[in-house]
């Protein structure tokens, strides 16, 4: 797991990235920390598990515009340096890389909230530097290596979302209705678990209802 340290770096680069002149950052509004307050809205930057900040984003929402921030890492370079000296040792692309839709693995946590007047939600694209040393100390998956910073490398693009339509235009336009997952999966070109947590989201955030089964796959068409 990445460390709070290491979390920080990355959310420091992002918050620097959306402060403009006259903003205050590290604000306290209604008793909670804010990231970048700005004059007509609160910026709040969220790297990673929304259900951490689904009470406080509801309470803040009753009185305040909220602009959340989520990174979406489009490429990854993952950097690896020595133990001793933090000397460069070799720079790789990470072959893993996300899309838009997973923005939905952090949705699934505040679906009754996306809809919100108050609530805009910015999908950030960005490219990362992860830098990694091997001390032994970290997970056994990377055989020790830990993941000492994360880094913002370049912000690549972004894309908005606030109205029912913002969200409904990730949906194939060739999309069959009504639909399944894997329908959504195979038309979107995303895994059947990004289908499935989008669907949830859409669902519980009235936008799609539940219309029959194929077979024991359940068959979805937007909310009427």
């Amino acid at each position: 797991m990445i460390g709070t340290q290491n979390e920080s770096s990355l959310h420091a680069s992002l918050k620097e990235y959306y402060r403009q002149p006259g903003d205050r950052v590290e604000a306290h509004v209604d008793g909670y920390h804010i990231d970048v307050l700005q004059a007509d809205r609160l910026v709040e930057i969220q790297t990673s598990n929304f259900a951490s900040i689904k009470k406080k984003l509801a309470s803040l929402l009753e009185n305040h515009k909220v602009h959340l921030v989520y990174p979406i890492i489009e490429r990854r370079d993952l950097v690896k340096i020595a133990p001793e000296t933090g000397e460069l040792l070799s720079t790789r692309k990470s072959p893993k890389k996300e899309d838009i839709y997973d923005l939905f693995s952090e949705l699934i946590r505040i679906p009754h909230l996306i809809l919100h007047p108050n609530l805009t939600i910015e999908a950030v694209l960005i490219k990362e530097r992860e830098i990694r040393c091997d001390d032994g100390k970290g997970s056994w998956r990377r055989r020790g290596v830990s993941i000492v910073d994360r880094s913002l490398a370049e912000v690549v693009e972004s894309r908005l979302f606030s109205a029912a339509s913002d969200y409904v235009s990730l949906l194939p336009s060739d999309l069959p209705s009504p639909f399944t997952n894997k329908d959504l999966a195979s038309y979107a070109r995303i895994a059947r678990g990004k289908a499935q947590k989008m669907t949830y989201t859409l669902k519980k955030a009235g936008l799609l209802t539940e219309v029959g089964k194929e077979g024991n796959a359940i068959l979805y068409a937007l909310h009427p």
